[in-house]
């Protein structure tokens, strides 16, 4: 490693945040820890799969980097990965995140942080009217007509819910509700598990023009569990796509949102142009319907980035603030709806691409690109071999996939570890004459297979496939949590997540979240346009 990496410092790194240019900002620091604090602007790239996050966000190779981590370590080895594979304009923030707390500038707690801010400064902007869960629930009791619609994905709300919820995404809401609540005379109150995506669905909805009174849940499901009413766990109902009138009413809802926050529709040929100046502008392309939709057939080019989360975890969809923003969908309803969002949210170059517009399509999950795979050696084992060298306690399985997917289940037996630290943490591992890498789809295993084996001077095999490939194979998995070689803080658990003082997880982020208004204002790196 002998290239030097340019240093930047940080007065001047917030000057060029706050200028018109292109700029990527990224943390490679491990989730949990840049959870701790972090510069508002950046986008989360933990090292240790910064191979695979890296090309969606940024997707244009001489777009300008900024590389935060908290000593300029992990910084400097991401610089020469992101280098060795087209990178052309890289920098290290200078002394990392202390040096910018030094300058006075703000440093923030959490995930998602921009959005999240985002939806506070709409409640605090708008006046969002809410519901606490005692009023809701007594208001429910005594017979009044309401709809309740959890705003989340269905994995979330498959997870835990309020009773009586109907799943409906908030990218979905307008196109969805009115065939969900057919009486205008109902209360319709929207949910999710926090507050974010609760005031963000409530308000669209409202901006919308729906007849209904609409109302948001005072903090959403952990506000509800708080307030000591019962959860609901694996809850499967969910609001349908529209009939003929409902359909309707949707799109004009939608057309008079993209008037009024004027966003433009472009057709096939501005599209065409966009994608010609990819190499001097930087472009996203989304695909903003349900993930089942888009696998079934979409534009090609375009990524799935459905709308609610979109607009809830922005950062991990979009580094590049001023790039171009393409949306798609089938309607124009969901894409004109999400667009609103990311206008008012500071993105000014969001555009929708015309519905009709004749474009190529393809189905199943789009493409991925992983830098540096293509250069990676080791033999391969199929999960019998695997099977065959544990009964003879001939191999030791390292599992490098993330702490909430290795605590789902892992090969019994299997070593935890993140991969960013395994030339420290490989000697936490037990003796073995063969280490056997796996990961769940065995694509970071394929990109530690080099550093385990040095950090080891051991052989090193990957298991094909990774532990999907095992579980496939209808091999056993098990949950306990022994084997840790590494620290578990690669990822940011929610409260309902937590084994221990979950309660007071819960007040503690529900107080932060209403605080990041007024930090908001003191940071001055993000401007929201409302």
């Amino acid at each position: 490693m002998t290239t030097a990496f340019a240093r930047i410092d940080a007065a001047t790194l917030h000057a060029r945040l706050t200028a018109r240019a292109e700029i990527a900002l990224l943390d490679v620091r491990e989730e949990g820890i840049f959870a701790q604090r972090h510069l508002l602007a950046a986008s989360n790239t933990p090292l240790s799969r910064l191979e695979r996050l890296v090309p969606p966000l940024v997707p244009r190779r001489a777009t300008p980097i900024v590389l935060v981590d908290e000593d300029e370590t992990l910084a400097a080895r991401a610089a020469h990965v992101l280098a060795a594979s087209g990178y052309s304009d890289i920098s290290i923030l200078a002394g990392g995140v202390p040096s910018w707390a030094a300058e006075g500038f703000e440093l923030f707690a959490g995930v998602y942080v921009p959005s999240k801010a985002f939806g506070e400064v709409v409640e605090v902007t708008y006046d969002t009217p809410h519901i606490d869960a005692h009023e809701f629930e007594a208001r429910r009791q005594a017979g009044e007509k309401i709809v309740l619609l959890d705003s989340r994905p269905f994995d979330e709300y498959n997870w835990i819910t309020i009773p009586g919820s109907i799943d409906c995404p908030s990218g979905e809401l307008v196109l969805r509700v009115r065939e969900s609540v057919p009486d205008e005379d109902a209360l319709v109150v929207v949910n999710c598990g926090g507050r974010t995506r609760s005031i963000i669905g409530a308000q669209i909805l409202i901006d919308a023009g729906l007849p209904n009174k609409v109302v948001s849940l005072k903090n959403g499901t952990q506000g509800w569990h708080l307030a000591g009413l019962e959860v609901q766990r694996g809850a499967s109902r969910v609001a349908p796509l529209p009939a003929a009138p409902a359909h309707a009413w949707a799109r004009e809802a939608a057309g008079r949102l993209a008037d009024r926050f004027e966003v433009p529709t472009i057709d096939a040929a501005d599209l065409a142009r966009f994608e010609a100046e990819q190499d001097s502008t930087t472009l996203y392309r989304f695909d903003v319907r349900d993930p089942a939709e888009y696998r079934a057939g979409h534009r090609a080019g375009f990524r799935s980035a459905p709308g609610g989360q979109l607009v809830q975890a922005t950062d991990t969809f979009i580094a590049v603030r001023k790039a171009r923003i393409v949306l798609s969908d089938s309607d124009g309803v969901r894409a004109h709806t999400t667009a609103a969002w990311l206008r008012r949210m500071g993105f000014e170059n969001v555009f929708v691409l015309d519905e009709n517009a004749p474009v190529a399509v393809e189905s199943g999950d789009a493409p991925e690109t992983v830098i540096g795979l293509a250069t990676t050696t080791a033999e391969f084992i199929s999960p019998s071999e695997l099977v065959g060298l544990l009964d003879r306690d001939e191999a030791v399985v390292v599992d490098v996939a993330t702490s909430r997917e290795y605590r789902a289940g892992h090969i019994p037996g299997a070593w935890f570890a993140i991969r960013g630290r395994l030339h420290e943490d490989a000697a936490k591992l037990p003796e073995s004459p063969l280490y056997v890498l796996t990961s769940s789809d065995g694509v970071i295993a394929r990109l530690a297979a080099a550093e385990l084996a040095a950090a080891t001077r051991k052989p090193v095999k990957l298991l094909a496939g990774g532990t999907a490939a095992w579980r496939t194979a209808a091999r056993p998995v098990e949950t306990s949590q022994e084997n840790l070689a590494s620290e578990t803080d690669d990822l940011f658990l929610k409260a309902f997540e937590r084994r221990e003082k979950r309660e007071e997880a819960m007040r503690d982020y529900l107080r932060w979240e209403i605080d990041l208004v007024e930090q908001l204002r003191r940071d001055g790196t993000i401007q929201f346009h409302l």
